[in-house]
């Protein structure tokens, strides 16, 4: 005899006797399903309900992972139509098509497979994670399937004559028209939402002779998704600036834009960069998430000694405090996450950006408009008027910003800025370099914290591996790898789109500025001499990654890779 659907739900403890019989009753007035009413209030999840409602049904799970199908059997069912029910066809046997699905009650899916390969269809329940995998292995992404309906059969290897008009000769009229077809909306909506969900920080499209490339940046690597016919690129890329408020007939100059876009689950924002080149205009969109959560300092990736350094310096009454590394090393996070540690509100804290990444609650913040004549420089001194106790200041660009600062340092402030420098003691010689006078660096600076990003091995794939000998001859400074200690690197699997890694940390290096070194740095010393005269608790940012290769978190190639050219001890 059949179970009813709520005693399965209570027997599998998704749900309690009394949320049953709160929903029974609620059912005798809706007038709805059982199944419903649970999922609409909130009892059980999606998911929850529909194993429950495959077991009850008596239908097969089943699980694609292994599982090998043939190009055959995937013809039978357009791949618009695997995207919109989420299903794949798996075999074919006795004028039966065997299809897993997502919903195996989805009857107009089932309809529509009946009615498209004349077949009778089997249904089988498969989780929907697994099942977009399986999708994306077999009929590729979705932006992927959308560029191949948008140009079906059309080689990228041959470009026509319409193409070369459409770089340089198509009106301003003619490309608002294009840009606002549904189908390219959908698709540059597609890419930027394929984007979000890899966790990518920035889509590049690149144009070239005969296609155009689109990349996402996944934990500071490019990976390669698409490629669009050259045909398309007019399109996309007006599509763009139209949604950046830029101007769509100048193809021939940079020009920066902003775009706010509804995510899945928040609004992103992105800036746009557009670049002319010998092919047409390439364009990169950095994406940022302000709903996301603000990293701790603790979960920066610091080890204890350089943390408690780096707290040491973030106490001071005033000073300043450097954060410095290439672009996209994570010092503006660093910076956040250090503002959010010494938040108090009986302290004003004002903060001049470019641009505003982070909403922090309880701050002061400006974001710089250049165009107006807000500069980093401008916004500083009149912030001095705004009676501040800590000021944090997005980048040290010029000399002017840098004299503001060291000048606000020295009249009782607290502040922090961020330095493109290689490492923590060429951010001392980059100022004096400035024209920063030395004597008034040497009394203001209280610490200069430098940093990378490195990948962490996939958990999910993670095994021991033995790396060569001259990669870690290569590594070798302040601690030494035996070529016997056990080491790991990640195998590659869906989970980290065969990359073996996934998500980043920070390797750092902290250099405090003690009463000796503040004597050196009036003397206008060489980054070597600093280096030298560093105290005894300076760890090099190679000696923190070999940390984490020897806590089995990353690999060797990573860290050579995230600190090669960097003065090592």
């Amino acid at each position: 005899m059949t179970k009813r659907l709520g005693e399965l739900l209570c027997e599998k403890k998704y749900l309690s006797p009394a949320q049953l019989e709160a929903a029974l009753e609620s059912q005798k007035t809706a007038g709805k399903k059982l199944g419903r009413i649970l999922r609409d209030s909130g009892a059980v999840t999606n998911r929850q309900l529909l194993e429950t409602l495959v077991e009850q049904a008596g239908l097969d799970k089943i699980t694609l992972e292994e599982r090998i199908i043939g190009r055959d059997i995937l013809d039978l069912v357009p791949a618009e139509v695997v995207s919109q029910h989420s299903l794949i066809p798996v075999e074919r046997q006795n004028g039966r098509l065997t299809v897993a699905m997502a919903d195996p009650f989805n009857h107009e899916a089932i309809a529509d497979l009946r009615l498209l390969t004349g077949l009778a269809i089997r249904r089988c329940y498969c989780p929907a994670s697994d099942l977009e995998k399986a999708i994306s292995k077999y009929y590729g992404s979705n932006v992927a399937r959308m560029l191949r309906d948008l140009a079906p059969g059309e080689k990228s290897e041959t470009p026509s004559a319409e193409t070369e008009l459409e770089g340089d000769q198509l009106s301003a009229a003619r490309l608002h028209e294009l840009a606002r077809e549904p189908s390219l909306v959908n698709l540059v909506n597609l890419i930027l939402l394929e984007a979000i969900e890899s966790r990518a920080s920035d889509v590049h499209i690149e144009p070239f002779e005969k296609d155009v490339r689109i990349k996402y940046r996944i934990d500071g690597v490019l990976i390669e998704k698409s490629a669009s016919p050259k045909r398309l690129q007019a399109a996309i890329i007006s599509r763009i600036k139209i949604m950046a408020n830029m101007n769509i007939a100048e193809r021939f100059v940079p020009q920066d834009g902003h775009i706010e876009f509804a995510g899945a689950k928040s609004k992103i924002d992105i800036r746009v960069s557009t670049v002319p080149t010998v092919f047409g205009e390439s364009v990169v969109m950095r994406l940022l998430d302000r709903s996301a959560a603000l990293i701790e300092l603790e979960e920066l990736g610091m080890n204890p000694k350089t943390l408690k350094g780096f707290a040491q310096c973030l106490s001071k009454a005033h000073g300043i405090v450097l954060v410095t590394g290439p672009t996209g090393s994570g010092k503006t996070t660093t910076l956040y996450a250090s503002l959010n540690r010494i938040y108090d509100p009986s302290r004003k804290i004002i903060t001049i950006e470019d641009p505003v990444e982070y909403q922090l609650d309880g701050v002061v913040q400006i974001p710089v408009n250049p165009r107006r004549g807000l500069t980093f420089g401008r916004g500083l001194r009149h912030i001095l008027r705004q009676d501040p106790d800590i000021i944090m200041v997005g980048e040290i660009r010029d000399k002017e910003t840098a004299d503001i600062a060291v000048r606000a340092a020295l009249t009782g402030h607290l502040v922090f800025s961020t330095l493109h420098t290689n490492d923590a003691a060429g951010a001392i010689t980059r100022l004096i370099d400035m024209g920063v006078e030395p004597f008034l660096l040497a009394s203001s600076l209280e610490g200069v914290l430098a940093q990378r990003l490195v990948r962490r091995i996939c958990p999910q794939c993670r095994e021991p591996y033995r790396p060569s000998p001259a990669l870690l001859e290569s590594l070798n400074n302040s601690i030494r790898i035996e070529s016997d200690t056990p080491l790991y690197h990640g195998r590659g699997c869906d989970e980290c789109n065969r990359t073996g890694m996934s998500g980043r940390m920070g390797i750092f290096e902290l250099l405090r500025v003690t009463e000796s070194l503040r004597k050196l740095i009036a003397s206008r010393p060489t980054t070597e001499q600093i280096l030298a005269a560093a105290p005894a608790d300076h760890v090099s940012m190679r000696h923190s990654g070999i940390e984490k290769i020897l806590a089995g978190m990353t690999t060797p190639e990573e860290v050579l890779r995230a600190t090669q050219g960097v003065e090592e001890d």
